[in-house]
């Protein structure tokens, strides 16, 4: 399930990943999630994809990593979607 503007997806399953339990899945994600996060880093700082806003300072995040799991955060707008789509897209090239 997927939540956007405050409304719910329908149900899915994922058809593809990882077995539960593989010793080397936090090997891989922890590789493939640095690059992914230097992309997403970039982008927020050269405006491309701006982040939400936190603490007093005003820092701006546009991802978190935890476990096995990413989080984007940013504009609920569609050309906002199509950036974020154009990056995943560009990691899918360059990491194959």
């Amino acid at each position: 399930m997927v939540g956007l503007n405050g409304e719910r997806s329908d149900w899915f399953s994922p058809s593809r990943g990882l077995r539960q339990g593989d010793p080397l899945s936090p090997y891989l994600f922890l590789i493939c999630a640095e690059d992914f996060s230097t992309l997403l880093h970039e982008a927020n700082q050269k405006g491309i994809m701006r982040g939400a806003f936190i603490g007093r300072e005003r820092l701006s995040i546009n991802h978190l990593f935890f476990v096995d799991d990413c989080i984007l955060f940013g504009d609920a707008l569609e050309e906002r979607a199509h950036i974020v789509r154009n990056l995943i897209l560009e990691y899918e090239q360059v990491s194959g």
